[in-house]
């Protein structure tokens, strides 16, 4: 199973925007979700590591 990373960040930001109070709970859970909508894009966007080929060398 793979994960839909575009899916989850969205719903991410959402509930970013619900948490709009100014109050110290709201904060901290943004700051919070800040961190996991940093983490899902990251993840989304990062390439997987190559395989390296040695390719043979000609004797001069």
């Amino acid at each position: 199973m793979t994960s839909d990373f575009a899916a989850a960040w969205l719903h991410l930001d959402r509930a970013y925007h619900y948490l709009g109070g100014d109050d110290d709970t709201s904060c901290k859970s943004r700051a919070a979700l800040d961190l996991l909508i940093e983490a899902v894009a990251t993840a989304q966007y990062s390439r997987p590591r190559g395989k390296v080929v040695q390719f043979p060398r000609r004797g001069h």
